[in-house]
């Protein structure tokens, strides 16, 4: 069975919305925020303290929007996957990517130096940087979406939406929400009252 260790609405959410959206069995350990330091045991799992950390079989990894890829191509056939035949696949790719490395990173700086430093140590000026950063960022989201379009790519919910979508997720969490064009609002709106959102929302909360 597929074993997902988790934090809550952490960039694991990607690969337990994935699970739920495939309706695959799999068991999840949760771990409180951030494990290197809460719960250290877990360093016997994963040495350098990260989340997610998905094992399946011999397969062990530890990022997330590749997770999403791996459960989407490999526990498939899934319309969460797009083949390389479709014309969205590289598309499909980028916007998975896109999601983590050009999403979520600014927001774990702006998490870091607005929240999880001590005092002393917060950095207000580099976490509004970053704020903004994120706030730019997200004009590829509206231009994707231009036309009325639902989705990012190929024409349905795709393992990309899985991916931009947990960035608005954390979005939200950081307040950094305020200054979403209406596009996005009601981008968000449909990501997040998908049936498997809202089971890996509840599955987080049933295991804490």
């Amino acid at each position: 069975m597929i074993e997902l260790w988790h934090c809550p609405d952490a960039r694991s959410f990607r690969a337990l919305w994935t699970l739920e959206e495939m309706a695959l069995p799999y068991r999840l350990h949760l771990l409180p925020f951030p494990p290197r330091l809460r719960a250290p045991e877990y360093l016997e799992e994963n040495p350098i303290g990260t989340i997610p950390l998905l094992v399946d079989g011999a397969t062990r990894m530890t990022e997330s929007a590749a997770i999403v890829e791996y459960l989407a191509t490999r526990h498939g056939p899934s319309p969460l996957a797009v083949a390389p035949d479709e014309a969205d696949y590289g598309a499909w790719l980028d916007w998975l990517h896109r999601g983590e490395a050009t999403l979520t990173f600014p927001q774990t700086l702006v998490l870091r130096y607005r929240r999880l430093e001590p005092p002393e140590r917060r950095l207000p000026q580099a976490a509004d940087d970053y704020a903004q950063w994120f706030g730019s960022r997200l004009k590829a989201v509206d231009r994707a979406l231009a036309d009325g379009r639902a989705w990012l790519c190929a024409g349905r919910f795709t393992g990309a939406d899985i991916s931009v979508g947990y960035a608005l997720l954390l979005a939200r969490t950081l307040h950094l929400d305020e200054r979403w064009s209406d596009e996005i609002r009601r981008y968000w709106d449909r990501v997040s009252t998908r049936p498997g959102f809202l089971r890996a929302k509840a599955a987080q909360g049933e295991a804490a």
